[in-house]
């Protein structure tokens, strides 16, 4: 049985956990039509309500004056945004359970999105096999993050850093498009093939619906990494750069029905269009929550401490990184440097100056002054930080 949280905090790290793996357990429902990956996201968000009940008792127990009561108000605010990241989960796992089904495109343009789900077999002679994740550290050597494996018809969600891989085993991972290889060769798999150099087909008013509900989901998901972060540094740009993000959803969800509507007269299968926009609504659902979650830091209002305490213990961290003067970052892009292969990390956002630039590309060339916002496991902030850190002086 699982072990219970004990206090607020805990609670905190366990909702956020959980809300992310929601989110990750069901796009993977989508993208692979596999219901058991439902499944678990109900499961999960089950599971978030009774704690989100708990955190609600314990706040009120803890509030003692009107200051305790108002720092816990905090507290229960960005814990319904948190929620209302799950329930939106739940809606997109929803679109497999209720079996509405999805366009064929978005399977294949999900592919390339900014962190791209796989499924990776273990073969008889793979080199992982028989390792425990810890000892493989996917997140640092490839950016790639394992949701679950299954063994046989078992699924484990979640695992651990002490769960150990063995051959026949399906590992369901999620992390950049450029990571997938390096976990197909632990697992003694060919790499995937290249990208047909065909001249693609024009696109369909049902293509240009599905290039749109990718980059909404690539920029909710991008705008929750920077709510978090921006409530762990208490910074008031971030949570604002949040609420713009959060303003271009909504054009994107209009522009997305707009095309969908469109696309009405050419599709074999209605259902694929209802899949469609229930994904959409969803995605944009998560954009709000997230900016639900900077409401505090955006008014300048202040946070209870447990927030940040809360947030530095959980699986994804958020960083803060400067590139300094004669560091090997200077000069280097990002794909360059390997920043997400290399060091786990994924770049959420750049401030050069005054100016910030979200989800920059693996073309962006970083320059001295650059202040990394990334997220990532913790042992990667310590390798991004080298890659920024201006070099040692030799002593003579």
């Amino acid at each position: 049985m699982d072990e219970q949280p004990r206090n607020v905090k805990e609670l905190l790290v366990e909702l956020k956990d959980a809300s992310e793996l929601m989110v990750d357990l069901a796009y993977a429902a989508v993208f692979f039509n596999e219901e058991k990956l439902a499944q678990e996201v109900e499961r999960l968000e089950q599971r978030m309500t009774d704690h989100l009940r708990r955190l609600r008792i314990m706040a009120m127990l803890a509030a003692r004056s009107p200051e305790d009561a108002e720092g816990m108000a905090g507290v229960l605010w960005i814990a319904d945004a948190i929620e209302g990241i799950g329930d939106a989960a739940w809606d997109i796992a929803r679109v497999v359970a209720a079996r509405l089904g999805i366009p064929d495109a978005l399977r294949k343009d999900l592919r390339h999105a900014d962190e791209m789900t796989a499924r990776v077999r273990l073969r008889d002679d793979a080199p992982a096999a028989g390792r425990s994740l810890r000892d493989l550290s996917l997140p640092t050597e490839s950016g790639m993050w394992v949701m679950a494996i299954r063994s046989g018809m078992d699924w484990r969600f979640d695992p651990g850093p002490d769960d150990v891989v063995s051959a026949g085993d399906v590992l369901l991972v999620r992390g950049p498009e450029e990571g997938v290889d390096g976990v197909r060769g632990l697992a003694g798999a060919p790499p995937l093939p290249e990208a047909s150099g065909d001249e693609p087909p024009p696109l369909s008013e049902l293509d240009r619906a599905v290039d749109i509900l990718v980059e909404l989901k690539d920029l909710t998901e991008a705008a929750v990494g920077l709510a978090y972060s921006a409530l762990l540094f208490n910074n008031r740009s971030l949570a604002a750069e949040v609420g713009a993000l959060e303003g271009r959803s909504d054009v994107l969800h209009d522009e997305l029905e707009s095309w969908v509507l469109r696309a009405a007269p050419e599709a074999r299968h209605p259902d694929e269009l209802r899949g469609l926009l229930r994904l959409a609504a969803a995605s944009e659902a998560i954009g709000d929550a997230a900016r639900d979650m900077t409401w505090y830091v955006e008014r300048g209002e202040p946070l209870h401490p447990v927030v940040q305490l809360a947030l530095e213990e959980t699986e994804e961290t958020s960083a803060e990184t400067v590139v300094e003067r004669g560091s090997h970052a200077v000069g280097r892009s990002l794909t360059e440097l390997r920043v997400e292969t290399e060091t786990g990390m994924f770049v959420l956002a750049i401030q050069r100056g005054s100016r910030w630039i979200y989800r920059p590309r693996g073309r962006f060339t970083l320059q001295e002054g650059d202040r990394l916002i990334s997220v990532g496991p913790e042992e990667g902030d310590e390798e991004l930080a080298a890659l920024c850190r201006a070099p040692v002086a030799a002593h003579g």
